[in-house]
């Protein structure tokens, strides 16, 4: 049988509260205190904060940081999160001859940029914790999937009781290639050709730390975020 083509699988989210209601649907197994909801900022947590929601979770983030490649940024060829978890594209790498001083460099900087916005969008609180419970990290869309993997090993690193990643949307190879980072990959709209994230959605409009902050600010008043209404 041929695979589905673009158009046939192609998903409708009004906007990314309305994909994370729709992606807290196939996450009801989940539900309770003990789950634990981490959303990579900034749209990801946008989406995160509804499924945290519907499913009377606790939210948290967890930032990972692109690597881009020398002269052309935004081609991830790594990624590494605040507590210094990198993962990197090694054949792009090679491919494009990178210099390992470029890549220490790099990884630097982005590092320090996870950390410092960790701490502001958290409001200088620190991380909840992680050991034994259910994380479910959440994004708004899987494309080559740099940030993601390097989140995941981040999360597992701390011990989790089991990891899953939860994406409305992603790139078919993505998704796959993330099955040994995560017990469990839950992907409504896998696409065998991802043009790009922002098609998918009637209204992806860029996220503001201001909003991500007021997210992580109403989520620490409670022990659980309450379901949208």
């Amino acid at each position: 049988m041929n695979a589905p083509s673009v158009q046939e699988q192609t998903p409708h989210f009004q906007d990314r509260r309305d994909a994370g209601r729709q992606l807290a649907q196939r996450l009801q197994a989940y539900r309770g205190a003990g789950t634990l909801v981490l959303g990579i900022p900034r749209g990801g947590v946008v989406v995160a904060a509804e499924v945290a929601g519907q499913l009377g979770a606790e939210l948290d983030i967890v930032v990972a940081r692109k690597l881009g490649a020398p002269g052309e940024a935004e081609l991830a060829i790594g990624a590494v999160t605040a507590d210094g978890e990198r993962w990197l594209n090694e054949s792009l790498v090679q491919m494009l001859n990178v210099p390992p001083t470029y890549l220490e460099d790099v990884t630097r900087r982005e590092r320090a940029e996870a950390e410092r916005r960790e701490r502001v969008l958290r409001g200088g609180q620190p991380a909840l914790p992680v050991k034994g419970r259910t994380v479910i990290v959440v994004d708004d869309g899987l494309a080559t999937g740099a940030t993601a993997r390097a989140a995941l090993r981040s999360v597992r690193r701390r011990g989790p009781g089991s990891l899953l990643l939860a994406v409305p949307v992603g790139a078919h190879d993505s998704c796959r290639a993330l099955a040994t980072e995560a017990d469990e990959i839950i992907c409504p709209c896998e696409l065998m050709e991802l043009i790009a994230i922002s098609i998918y959605y009637d209204e992806f409009t860029q996220v503001e730390d201001s909003e991500v902050e007021a997210i992580m600010t109403a989520a620490r008043r409670s022990e659980t975020v309450p379901p949208a209404r």
